[in-house]
């Protein structure tokens, strides 16, 4: 197990040759919000990560450390007050196609198809409705949905309303997929089906993912890198390669002491999350 620890004044150096290029970079990122009771409240505080191409990339950390807010501003939904987000080299200044974010809340058109709400995007982009409605088709199939193309959302289980909006953000072909929670409100078994699921389409297209949960268990077996966050104000505490094997198997990493051993080890960090003094 490799364990990296982060400080809040550590500055980001060039990656050296042999390894992947960042394909987002996050420099000395710090966030503040006005409450309703005009007060400033530091959400985030001195953030620098890198996250190289085609990684699949878990930030963790306990309820309100600035988690989504992070994704938001890689998202270009909001600008950071302090630092900066680029991705491929170039500012982010808003949001673009080429970063698709995949929710908590399903987002869904619900006066649309399934096979309508996923070409919505394609025709967005000016593909003709013939090719639009292939790609849609191939993709619906990809995220085992076929033969549910003209179910409307309300007509749909969480989960199958989960998928939909997957195949729909892919379905923009974007580079980096941003996903917040996106099983936290699902069953058990249908979280498990989903990260399986989410692992397969992964493993085909190895797009870069940056992904938001509070579940340990979860960032442990989906992630090639783990990024702990402390307690609000949200600062990077640590961060933690995975190195299992892929393909992932759930049942064979269930045996796997090393498996068991990240999640022990990020558990106790995360339990500790909100005991380390850092200056702000």
């Amino acid at each position: 197990m490799s364990v990296t620890p982060i400080r809040s004044d550590h500055r980001m150096e060039p990656a050296p040759a042999a390894r992947a290029k960042p394909i987002i970079a996050i420099e000395h990122v710090s966030q503040r919000f006005q409450t309703k009771a005009r007060r400033d409240h530091l959400a985030l505080s001195d953030i620098s990560l890198s996250v190289e191409e085609g990684a699949f990339v878990s930030i963790l950390g306990p309820s309100g450390c600035g988690k989504s807010t992070l994704l938001y501003i890689v998202g270009g939904f909001v600008s950071p007050t302090e630092g900066a987000a680029t991705m491929k080299g170039r500012p982010i200044k808003g949001p673009g196609p080429e970063r698709g974010p995949v929710f908590q809340e399903f987002a869904l058109f619900p006066w649309k198809t399934v096979l309508g709400n996923v070409m919505y995007g394609p025709r967005q982009q000016g593909v003709k409705p013939a090719e639009a409605e292939a790609q849609a088709r191939a993709l619906i199939e990809m995220v085992g949905l076929k033969g549910f193309e003209t179910f409307y959302p309300k007509e749909l289980s969480g989960g199958m309303k989960q998928r939909v909006a997957l195949a729909r953000t892919l379905a923009y072909h974007p580079e980096v997929l941003l996903m917040d929670e996106p099983f936290g409100a699902l069953d058990a078994h249908t979280r498990t089906r989903l990260q399986n699921d989410l692992l397969n389409i992964w493993e085909r297209d190895r797009k870069t993912v940056l992904f938001v949960t509070h579940s340990v268990e979860e960032a442990v077996f989906l992630s090639d890198k783990v990024v702990m966050m402390t307690r609000s104000p949200g600062r990077i505490r640590q961060v933690i390669d995975i190195d299992l094997p892929r393909p992932r198997r759930r049942d064979e990493l269930l045996l796997d002491p090393r498996y068991q051993k990240y999640i022990v080890d990020i558990e106790r960090m995360f339990d500790d999350a909100g005991d380390v003094e850092l200056p702000i």
